[in-house]
Formats: C-alpha cells, structure tokens, sequence
C-alpha cells in the first residue's frame, strides 16, 4: 500500500463490483453489455430499461452474487452441526428462566434424545426451537454496569 499499490483483496473484488455499480448508476450502456457478457448473465429488458437504475444493479447482482446462496454456504460451513450438541446445552435450550430441566413435565424431558438425535423419520416428533436476539449496548449488561 505504501508504494501506491491496491491490496489484493481490492483488486480482485472490490474493484470489480464499484466498476459495475459506476456503470449502472452513470447509465454506460456499452461498459454494461460487456460487464452482462462477461459474467454470462440474462438481464430482462424491463430490468435493463427501468427508469430506477438501482433496479437494474439489483437484477445483475442477484444472479452474479446471489446473496442467499452466499448465506446458505456461510451457514452450513460456519455453524456447528446439531449432532455435536452437548446433553447439557440441550438441556439449557429445552428450559426457560430460571426453570431447571428435572421441572420439565415427564414428556418434555423424554424429547432431550429426540433433540440430540435431529432424526429425520416420520415417526420423529418435530422440535421447533425459536429464539430472538435484541441488540443492547455492551454498558447495558448486567457485568458491564459499575458498581
């Protein structure tokens, strides 16, 4: 970088994508077929003559970075397998609050193997497991707030 140059990084991507967003955003019909054609995509015409020209970058872009492929690879690389869960972690999953899991009624407690099994079979009961995550501000936690 000190001797002016891009890293490599910038180069190979970065470059790439501000050139096509530069195209579509000046309208430079030329840069964009040969950008089109390069890729090997099919841009629709309506796409290609919206008047709106975030339309026709989100038309080139979903099919040359489809995002949901990208994210559906992250996750099946990234997250941990279900079948590596721990006994003890199913069991802080399976019980709310300050609830212990020997609370739990009899039936819930006998899902704990059907949970760590992740069985696919028809007889295998269906365990949904929902979980929302709000964004607090580190200061906000509990070990974070002076005493």
């Amino acid at each position: 970088q000190l001797k002016g140059k891009k890293p490599l990084f910038v180069q190979l991507v970065l470059d790439n994508i501000w050139s096509l967003y530069e195209a579509v955003m000046k309208r430079d019909k030329e840069k964009i077929e040969k950008i089109v054609t390069s890729l090997g995509l099919k841009i629709g015409a309506r796409e290609s003559r919206h008047a709106d020209p975030k339309v026709h970058l989100n038309a080139i872009c979903s099919q040359w970075l489809p995002i949901s492929d990208a994210v559906l690879s992250m996750v099946c690389n990234k997250v941990p397998s279900p079948l590596d869960i721990t006994a003890e972690r199913v069991e802080k999953l399976m019980c709310v609050g300050a609830r212990t899991f020997d609370s739990l009624p009899p039936e819930t407690q006998e899902l704990k193997s059907a949970f760590m099994k992740c069985s696919s079979e028809g007889t295998a009961p269906v365990i949904v497991f929902v979980s929302k995550m709000f964004a607090v501000d580190s200061k906000a936690l509990p070990q974070n707030k002076p005493r």
